[in-house]
């Protein structure tokens, strides 16, 4: 198959600075620094994240976050070079990142009209940037596309988080083109699993991002 792509206007790309404390920020082009929305999202599960590390340990706590960071990259690395009509989008591929791409070519082969992919996108009102894995056509209708990976399968009251970063790029695609997104995907590769996707109205979880937001302000 072959993706079509029909990008409304070319967008400035933004640098990004992660700190210490694991923060990252993008600066406008204007100067303006914001938080990542993985910053803003993540700081409501912070503790949870914790807590877990204090109970299997930080050597194997930074084990399995590395292997699943290294995976998750290469998996969504196959998705982007498919979406981008690359023919040579499986060479170097990692066994484990194939074997969890394979199943997910039929899903993203009801993607197209692409309009942009792995784009930095930012909001002033809003106060946050980051970068969208893919915005297109979902079955025919615009959507915030987002691609994740997981250890097991997952319930829709388990992503939370997940739409709420999607709604969040649906905001600032907004405020940039001056087109609104009604609906977000959440396409997930599971190991040994077949995937999941999640198909949400973008209205449906608004207040949710919202949360996160006022959270991350008051902390």
């Amino acid at each position: 198959m072959i993706f079509n792509y029909c990008t409304p206007r070319e967008l400035q790309d933004l640098k990004s600075m992660t700190f210490p404390d694991g923060k990252r920020y993008y600066t406008l082009p204007d100067g303006t620094r914001l938080p990542s929305v993985t910053t803003v999202i993540g700081a409501k599960n912070k503790e949870a994240i914790l807590k877990w590390r204090q109970r299997v340990g930080e050597e194997e706590a930074n084990r399995i976050s590395k292997y699943a960071s290294s995976r998750g990259t290469n998996v969504h690395t196959l998705c982007e070079k498919y979406l981008n009509n690359d023919p040579k989008y499986l060479l170097n591929a990692m066994p484990d990142a194939l074997e969890m791409f394979k199943p997910l070519r039929p899903i993203l082969n009801r993607i197209n009209n692409i309009h942009y992919q792995e784009c930095a996108l930012w909001s002033i009102k809003l106060g946050m940037a980051g970068r969208v894995d893919c915005i297109g056509e979902f079955d025919g209708v615009l959507s915030v596309i987002d691609f994740k990976t997981s250890k097991k399968i997952k319930k829709r009251e388990d992503i939370g988080s997940y739409f709420a970063q999607c709604v969040a790029y649906a905001c600032m695609y907004e405020e940039l083109i001056g087109q609104g997104i009604d609906q977000i995907v959440v396409i997930m590769a599971v190991d040994n699993e077949q995937p999941l996707i999640f198909i949400e109205k973008t209205s449906d979880h608004l207040n949710t991002l919202l949360e996160y937001i006022k959270f991350y302000r008051e902390n």
